[in-house]
C-alpha cells in the first residue's frame, strides 16, 4: 500500500539530511510530524559539481521536499546498495561495473534532444531543460525484472511536467527515449554487442503522463551519481527496471510503437510494456517472489509492484500477454 504525503512549509525537507542512517531515522519523525536536520557529507558516493549552472541544480535538489513515501513496511535501501548494486549496461554487465567505471560517464555540459511530433523541437542545455520543472523527492520501489528489488528516494519532477512544455500534437501517441552514445568514443560496456547501442526505450503516452512517472535528477538529496544515471534518467516504478532509462539525451514523440533494446534483443523475454507482475513468468525464472538487496529472506511480487493506480491503464489488455 502507498500513500500520497503532503509536507507544509515549515517542515525540513527529508533530503537535506545527507547522512543515510540519519536520513532513515528522519522518516520516522517525519511520520509523527518531527523534523530535525543533520548534515553529514557523503562526497565519496557523489561526482564533485563545479559548473555554476550545475551546481545550482545541485542546491534545488537538496531543496526538494517529499512529496511520496511508501508504506512503513518498506525501508529504504542503504546508500551503499543504490549506488554499488546496478544494472547500468554502458559501463558493463557486472553489477559492480557501473559504481567502478563510472568515471567514463562524464556528464557536464549535457544537453537533451526533444523532437518528433511536438511544437517545440531542438537541442536544449540541461540547465534550461531543467529549469522550468520543480524537483520533488519520492520514495519509490525499483523492481528488477531479475527478480531483485529496492526502494530508493528519488529526487526530480514528473514526466507530464517536461511533456507539456514541448506540447506534442495529436499525432504523438508515444515517448521514445534514448541514453548517451558516442559511436567514436563509446563508454566502456558498449564495446560489447549485448546489445545494440544506443539504449532505447519507450512509453505509451497515457502512461508517460501518469502522475507517477518520473524523471530523477537526483537520490538521497543529492545529484544522480554516474553509475545510477546521471544527469537525467526516467523511473517507471510499476515496470522492471530496465524500462527506466538511464542518461537520456534524447526524447521524440511518436506516432508509432517506438523499438526498445531489450525488446529487439530478445521479444520473447522483455515485451515493450513489461509491468510488474507476479502471475507473468520470465522465460527463465519466476516472477512471483523478490529479493529485497539487503534482506535475507525473499517477499511476494506485488502485482504493479503495489503501484495499483495504473491499473485502470491496462484494463482492457490480456495481462497474461503483456510480458
Amino acid at each position: 500500500m502507498v500513500h500520497i504525503k503532503t509536507t507544509r512549509n515549515s517542515e525540513i525537507s527529508e533530503n537535506q539530511v545527507t547522512d543515510e542512517k540519519v536520513y532513515r531515522q528522519r522518516r520516522n519523525f517525519i511520520r509523527t510530524g518531527v523534523a530535525t536536520s543533520v548534515g553529514i557529507s557523503l562526497a565519496s558516493y557523489f561526482p564533485v559539481l563545479a559548473h555554476a549552472a550545475v551546481s545550482n541544480l545541485a542546491e534545488r535538489i537538496s531543496g526538494a521536499r517529499n512529496t511520496r513515501s511508501l508504506d512503513e513496511a518498506d525501508e529504504l535501501n542503504s546508500l551503499e546498495d543504490i549506488t554499488r548494486y546496478n544494472n547500468f549496461y554502458e559501463l558493463g554487465t557486472g553489477k559492480e561495473d557501473p559504481h567502478e567505471k563510472a568515471g567514463a560517464l562524464v556528464t557536464d555540459p549535457w544537453s537533451v534532444t526533444i523532437e518528433g511530433e511536438c511544437e517545440k523541437p531542438g537541442t536544449y542545455a540541461l540547465e534550461d531543460f531543467l529549469k522550468p520543472v520543480g524537483l520533488e523527492e519520492r520514495i519509490y520501489r525499483l523492481r528488477c525484472v531479475e527478480a531483485w528489488s529496492m526502494v530508493i528516494p528519488w529526487v526530480g519532477f514528473p514526466l507530464a511536467d517536461l511533456i507539456k512544455q514541448y506540447q506534442p500534437t495529436s499525432a504523438a501517441r508515444y515517448v521514445a527515449f534514448e541514453t548517451v552514445y558516442d559511436a567514436r568514443n563509446p563508454l566502456p560496456g558498449q564495446y560489447s554487442p549485448v546489445l545494440k547501442w544506443p539504449y532505447r526505450e519507450g512509453l505509451r503516452m497515457d502512461e508517460a503522463m501518469h502522475p507517477l512517472t518520473f524523471m530523477a535528477v537526483g537520490l538521497y538529496g543529492k545529484t544522480l551519481p554516474n553509475q545510477n544515471g546521471a544527469p537525467l534518467r526516467l523511473v517507471v516504478p510499476w515496470k522492471y527496471g530496465f524500462k527506466s532509462i538511464k542518461s537520456i539525451v534524447k526524447i521524440e514523440f511518436t506516432e508509432y510503437e517506438p523499438p526498445t533494446s531489450w525488446n529487439m534483443a530478445n521479444a520473447r523475454e522483455y515485451g515493450f510494456y513489461s509491468n510488474v507482475n507476479p502471475e507473468v513468468a520470465h522465460r527463465r525464472w519466476s516472477q512471483k517472489k523478490e529479493r529485497r538487496v539487503g534482506e535475507l529472506f525473499k517477499r511476494d511480487t506485488l502485482m504493479f509492484n503495489g503501484y495499483e493506480e495504473v491499473a485502470h491503464l491496462y484494463a482492457d489488455m490480456d495481462l497474461r500477454k503483456n510480458y
